[in-house]
């Protein structure tokens, strides 16, 4: 028998609850922060419910890391250069996601694949900004109360603040490269409304 869908939680699951525990957060303040419910979280840090990457962004930001240490990943050193041949593919919530750049950086540089109806009803709002540039196939971005249709080559940079969302507008999906700023703790307790020194 193969292995089960929540065998790949098993890093993923005490790795969520470590991260947390280290940026000082309860349960209830780090899933406010995410714009999750306490009992969603809980069963993501159980390994009970699998997160997508939209999630795992979120929670990097509030948490002050990357999604490859959300995932256990570890990149070697501090190396200015991340070639091809070391950026593996991972899987989250129908996305999938290469890391472009080094971790225990202030930014987060990915190349995301992003299938035809994948995760493009969910809505963002985070402090930070974010870039993105347009690889293959067409992008649908919501900005606010705007929607634009952007094709190869086309980029975009905004502040997180503004509600977005992100969708391949056809089906053969979209990639692109895509950049954001990582909040750091206690800067990102204090920007999120988070009482510092909160227990876990």
């Amino acid at each position: 028998m193969g292995p089960g869908p929540g065998d790949g939680l098993a890093v993923v699951a005490p790795q969520l609850r470590a991260l947390r525990r280290r940026a000082g957060l309860t349960l209830e303040a780090a899933a406010r922060a995410a714009g999750l419910s306490p009992a969603h979280l809980s069963r993501l840090e159980t390994g009970n419910r699998q997160p997508s990457l939209p999630m795992l962004l979120a929670l990097a930001r509030v948490y002050g890391t990357t999604v490859s240490e959300l995932l256990g990943e570890t990149v070697a050193g501090r190396d200015a250069v991340v070639r091809a041949a070391d950026m593996e593919p991972s899987p989250a919530g129908g996305w999938t996601y290469w890391q472009a750049g080094a971790s225990g950086r202030g930014m987060q540089a990915l190349r995301l694949q992003v299938p035809y109806g994948s995760q493009g009803d969910i809505v963002r709002v985070h402090p930070g900004e974010e870039w993105l540039y347009v690889l293959t196939g067409r992008l649908r971005l919501r900005l606010g109360d705007a929607t634009h249709l952007l094709g190869p080559g086309d980029a975009a940079h905004f502040d997180s603040l503004t509600p977005h969302r992100i969708a391949a507008q056809d089906p053969g999906g979209v990639e692109l490269l895509f950049v954001h700023t990582l909040l750091q703790s206690p800067t990102a307790a204090l920007c999120l409304g988070i009482t510092p020194g909160e227990t876990p």
